[in-house]
């Protein structure tokens, strides 16, 4: 007996490998080799320090085994998630033992990872049987877990129903359940019968399901009022959850609410950090991404591949291919410059920032690329101007194997667009239909946009009336499609048909395709009076994009001084393409007085695009001020400034060879 005693408490102090080993071994020579106490104890401890292997091999070698032993062993395969090991001793067990509320918690979690919805009814049909365990509340949080899990949450609630006290662990599970399988609305309901009704304190996991529910549905009041529920629960400076709330202020665009929240926080992780330089970024702040990046790093916060994944995306939004260069060699020096969504960022950076090059020479030596990877690269080409290799990259991503999802595809579309090719424009549609997009509205829109660029408004027009539902994006690429044809008049029936005889609301995009095709078609009181109605009838905010379509009409017609007074009363300077569009329109109509007013103002904003230089030059010479002229070509001469030239593309056999006028340098040239 003192001998057992001794054991036991050598058991209790037992803390790692080698000790453990030993009492093994101490077991054996005291003659409890069989005693499943001790193959209890020692199944637990081999499984915790050393291996799941060690635990099977004492299970094996203990013939009488007890409901506890079961139970350890199950235990240690489900925590290893070998959920196939764990069903298969489940099943033996049946044989030998009657299972208890552990053993049916245990198996219920290995079918939830198998998603095994026939083992899990037959182990619910076997909890029916037995009232004791039917009645166990862990019994049913793992049934409303493993249904969850399997997206049965019509069978999750009926098992809840049933049951007469639900525990914190059963609301957070039902939760949780309706906010993983997108069911955001019923998850909030839920979380407000369990505060309301149920006067159950929730739990950090409860609140963090809910915080994802309202990011499901970009909702700032809705996270706002769980802000409150978590403050009055006493989570107000819980690090988790805190994170949380600035990850879902993020993605509603209050950027002020999570600035705030991130600067009262009592403690920051990289998470933090991480989170709000994704809010900076994501809401189009770039500088402000960047200066909180630097922040964090002076600090001394140690960044993650996701912190420098969102410092990435940041340069490549402000064009900052110097500061890419560094956060590039910080990658590098922290071992993960090679990691997909790192290399990624990279390559979707030097692109942006007119550095094709180094992204190549990154694409080349990642040693594992994914279909966003492949993608960054097309469109960084096409994005560069050089579209005629986004083909051949679409090529040598099919033969890796690599497979486009939808959102891919709408990019390689975007890109052979930009090269006007109707045959290469067939066969990808062809490719559409066969891969099974062809039901993807964006991938519609697309087709659409990708037949008007190639010349082919009829395929455009047919695609579109071919369409049983069409949604506003739908609408607005076939509204673009007439104005790049120059049919303002079709684009203002459709957009006409779509107000009146559709369900759908034009959006801002939507006044921009029919904006820019009365610009293309030079109707300007169509097109104010479009502008008026965006404003006034469907009280949306122009954007930049709006005011340059609206600039660029108006100096189409020669009204230029109405143009500059539109600009001067824009409610945020004018960017340099809205400049752009007038300093085009003053040359049309040789207005020179007010092209240097343009141009200067225009300079201050890019003083290195030559192009600028070479259209003020233009309205210098039509004016005869051959000096002026002279000047801003000794300007661009000095400063090293090369004007864009336009590209021709030829296709030659699969090939897509592209040329500039008195190209001399293809290798097949001579």
């Amino acid at each position: 007996m003192k001998r057992r005693e001794a054991l036991v408490k050598l058991f209790e102090e037992c803390s790692g490998g080698k000790p453990l080993a030993q009492l093994h071994s101490q077991t054996l020579k005291s003659g409890f080799s069989k005693d499943t106490f001790f193959a209890t104890k020692l199944i637990v401890l081999y499984s915790k320090h050393e291996s799941v292997g060690y635990a099977r091999k004492v299970f094996d070698e203990t013939p009488e085994r007890s409901v506890r032993m079961y139970n350890a062993a199950l235990r240690s395969y489900c925590r290893e998630k070998q959920w196939g090991e764990t069903m298969f001793m489940f099943r033996k067990m049946l044989s030998e033992r009657k299972p208890d509320n552990f053993t049916v918690s245990i198996a219920l979690k290995a079918c939830a990872g198998l998603r095994a919805i026939g083992d899990g009814r037959v182990v619910h049909g076997f909890v029916m049987r037995n009232e004791e365990i039917a009645s166990d509340v862990f019994v049913g949080s793992a049934l409303v877990e493993f249904y969850s899990k399997c997206g049965k949450m019509g069978e999750a609630l009926k098992v809840f129903e049933g049951l007469s006290q639900p525990d914190v662990f059963l609301w957070t599970n039902m939760v949780t359940g309706y906010e993983q399988n997108g069911n955001a609305v019923e998850a909030l309901e839920f979380l407000s019968r369990m505060v309301t009704f149920a006067r159950v304190k929730p739990e950090r996991v409860t609140l963090v399901s809910a915080v994802s529910a309202c990011a499901q549905l970009s909702s700032f009041r809705l996270g706002s009022c769980v802000h409150g529920v978590a403050v009055r629960n006493g989570f107000h400076s819980d690090l988790c959850l805190l994170n949380s709330f600035v990850n879902l202020y993020a993605k509603t665009g209050s950027i002020r609410t999570a600035t705030r929240l991130f600067w009262k926080m009592p403690e920051k992780d990289v998470i933090s950090w991480s989170s709000m330089i994704a809010c900076y970024t994501h809401n189009g702040d770039v500088l402000e991404a960047l200066n909180l990046f630097e922040e964090m790093i002076d600090k001394g916060v140690e960044p993650n591949s996701v912190t420098v994944t969102n410092a990435l995306q940041a340069c490549a939004g402000a064009c900052n291919l110097d500061e890419g260069k560094k956060i590039h060699k910080l990658a590098t020096r922290k071992g993960f410059e090679l990691e997909v969504a790192v290399a990624t960022a990279l390559i979707d950076m030097y692109m942006k920032c007119s550095a094709p090059q180094e992204a190549v020479d990154l694409f080349k030596r990642m040693p594992k690329k994914d279909v966003v990877s492949w993608i960054a690269m097309l469109s960084g080409y096409a994005q560069n101007g050089m579209a005629y290799k986004s083909m051949g990259i679409f090529r040598s991503m099919l033969l890796d194997g690599t497979q486009p999802d939808a959102v891919s595809m709408v990019k390689i579309l975007a890109a052979c667009s930009e090269l006007g090719n109707l045959q290469q424009a067939l066969c990808l549609h062809a490719y559409v239909i066969q891969t099974g997009f062809k039901d993807n509205i964006f991938v519609r829109a697309s087709l659409i946009e990708l037949y008007s660029k190639c010349g082919s408004i009829d395929n455009a027009v047919r695609l579109f009336e071919g369409m049983v539902y069409k949604d506003v994006v739908i609408w607005s690429a076939m509204i673009a499609g007439y104005g790049i044809h120059g049919q303002g008049g079709e684009a203002l029936k459709v957009f006409d048909d779509m107000v009146k005889h559709s369900a759908v609301t034009p959006n801002d995009v939507t006044f921009t395709s029919v904006l820019s095709a009365c610009s293309h078609s030079g109707l300007v009181v169509e097109g104010l009076g479009i502008f008026s109605m965006m404003l006034h009838q469907y009280q949306l905010k122009p954007r930049p994009e709006h005011y340059g379509i609206l600039v660029d009409l108006l100096g189409r017609t020669g009204e230029l001084d109405k143009a500059m007074e539109i600009v001067e009363r824009m409610p945020n300077p004018a960017e340099p393409h809205v400049w752009g569009a007038l300093l085009g329109a003053c040359r049309i109509h040789n207005n020179v007085k007010l092209g240097e007013v343009v141009a200067k103002r225009l300079l201050e904003l890019e003083p290195d695009d030559a192009g600028y230089y070479v259209l003020l030059s233009n309205i210098y010479a039509m004016d005869d001020k051959w000096e002026n002229v002279s000047n801003l070509r000794t300007s661009v001469r000095e400063k090293g400034l090369k004007k864009i030239f336009g590209q021709s593309v030829v296709e030659a056999g699969s090939e897509i060879h592209s040329f500039v006028a008195g190209d001399r340098f293809h290798p097949e040239f001579g």
